[in-house]
């Protein structure tokens, strides 16, 4: 649980997702939320429950109900009016079959923020439909503008639609809703749709394409590898740099540093550029990139070596400003944007799903769990037998056996009796 920063004091209950919505659910704890995620029973079994993998579950509790239970959502809405904001990230309408949608759920807490996230949106003729972060991003324009001249489109990770246009969208929805529950004493409905999203990123893409400066044409923009000064090129090695010199001095910076014989004067004319790509080309061709890395670092060249994920963390700059960190063995984003009066924090290891079962409920004063866990409508972890005992005996890792009387199972998902 995150004990500083500057949404200290704000609780949050995520319904556990995969994707955007548990990032959203990450960014608010390292915000300084209190997060808890309501896991579904069996996903203590699922790869990568829990533990330093399970990145985007720092920082937040775990909790186990049975939505499915006739007991499980009057349990939930018990913890809704505790809290908040709530986020989910399931097709429309399943949180209204399950009991607990927004009218439900702001019947209970007027104030409450109830966020959702989906791919397609609430409403629209694939609202009910499935989809991935791929099929997002192809419908908005994002997909088709981003490849090489004459080449298929190439997939960006999956950061244009469900992190960028899904999960930060949702948390700037939240923290836009909450500010204005502040002030009105009335939550609402966050409506947060990758589709809507994504497009939302495109807005200088649009304009430039409104005012002519943009081809409707992969890879032949200014931003998309069309211009010669602002593309990848290969290195001696086999390796890759990144070439960002767009204003005239960079340029200029540039072709002084590659002992190039082109005239800067001349950098948009574009009857030049066939000839000063291959020209680039050839040249980044005769060293390595860790050559090419060393004669630019620090300069106004806008030349960088393309580095893989496990050898980002070790450049100097981002491991002086701490941007990735290990913990546990496993490399992980730290907290970000960064506050001077109000540190963020990226939390502690996500506990093993539901440690925080019990805790949770005593500690946001909702009684009825021991008939909720006996019921089955709750679950909590073996590893929690431990916390109730001794706090500083938790483990973040995968659940630890209970030697006591109280267990009944070996299987980190059985019910034990406190």
């Amino acid at each position: 649980m995150t004990a500083a920063g500057p949404l200290a004091g704000c609780r949050v209950v995520e319904l556990g997702g995969i994707g955007p919505g548990p990032f959203a659910g990450m960014f608010l704890a390292d915000l300084g939320a209190e997060v808890v995620r309501v896991d579904r029973p069996g996903r203590a079994d699922e790869p990568g429950a829990g533990g330093p993998a399970d990145v985007l579950n720092r920082g937040k509790r775990s909790v186990v109900l049975d939505l499915k239970h006739p007991s499980a959502p009057a349990a939930l809405l018990d913890l809704v009016e505790r809290a908040d904001v709530l986020i989910e990230g399931f097709r429309p309408g399943v949180t209204e079959r399950l009991g607990v949608g927004p009218h439900a759920c702001l019947a209970r807490n007027p104030r409450l923020v109830y966020g959702r996230m989906t791919g397609w949106g609430q409403d629209g003729p694939l609202a009910a439909a499935a989809g991935h972060d791929l099929t997002y991003i192809a419908l908005t324009g994002a997909l088709g503008a981003i490849g090489e001249a004459g080449g298929p489109p190439r997939i960006p990770l999956n950061l244009v639609g469900d992190f960028g246009g899904g999960g930060c969208y949702l948390v700037i929805g939240v923290l836009a809703a909450l500010h204005a529950a502040g002030r009105t004493g009335r939550g609402q409905v966050v409506d947060a749709a990758i589709v809507d999203g994504t497009a939302h990123l495109l807005a200088s893409t649009f304009a430039k394409l409104g005012r002519g400066e943009w081809t409707d044409e992969r890879g032949v923009n200014r931003f998309d590898g069309g211009w010669p000064f602002y593309a990848v090129y290969g290195t001696r090695d086999g390796g890759h740099v990144a070439v960002g010199a767009l204003e005239p001095k960079f340029y200029r910076r540039l072709v002084e540093l590659l002992g190039l014989d082109a005239d800067p004067d001349l950098q948009h004319d574009r009857s030049t550029w066939p000839e000063l790509r291959r020209r680039l080309t050839n040249r980044f061709a005769e060293r390595t990139r860790d050559e090419w890395a060393a004669l630019f670092e620090g300069t106004d060249a806008c030349v960088a070596p393309v580095l893989s994920l496990t050898e980002a963390a070790a450049h100097p700059h981002v491991a002086a400003r701490g941007s990735l960190v290990t913990r546990d063995g496993v490399v992980r984003p730290a907290a970000a944007p960064r506050f001077s009066a109000t540190p963020s924090n990226a939390g502690t290891t996500a506990p093993a799903v539901g440690a925080d079962t019990r805790a949770v409920f005593r500690d946001w004063e909702v009684g009825g769990i021991d008939d909720l866990v006996d019921s089955g409508a709750a679950v909590q972890s073996l590893q929690a037998a431990l916390d109730d005992a001794d706090p500083a005996l938790r483990s973040n890792g995968p659940a630890v056996r209970d030697p006591g009387p109280a267990v009944q199972s070996d299987n980190p998902n059985e019910r034990i009796r406190s």
